[in-house]
């Protein structure tokens, strides 16, 4: 298979992934004027950091960081995962598994 070919075929991919990823609903929307990344951007990062099936994602105003931040639950490996994605940095903030009361 030549390269063009397959380098094609590999950015469908992502991009197939990156938009059923964004097909799952959120709360929060009214917050993304203030947001400087996307809710794909930050799904990108956040299944970067932490592989897996994103089940839950919202936009929130949180202490930390900007104060305005992506929050995924992602399950990897049969657990569920907190993972903050700062809304206008694109920065890290949480990538633990979830706690025993979940918000």
């Amino acid at each position: 298979m030549n390269n063009w070919i397959r380098a094609g075929m590999t950015s469908f991919g992502a991009a197939l992934l990156i938009t059923s990823s964004a097909a799952v609903a959120y709360t929060g929307q009214e917050l993304e004027k203030g947001s400087k990344i996307s809710m794909q951007q930050a799904s990108a990062i956040a299944l970067k950091a932490r592989p897996g099936k994103i089940t839950d994602r919202e936009l929130e105003k949180e202490n930390g960081g900007s104060g305005l931040r992506y929050s995924f639950d992602v399950n990897s490996h049969g657990i569920t995962y907190e993972v903050g994605i700062d809304a206008v940095t694109g920065k890290i903030l949480e990538n633990d598994p979830e706690g025993k009361n979940p918000d």
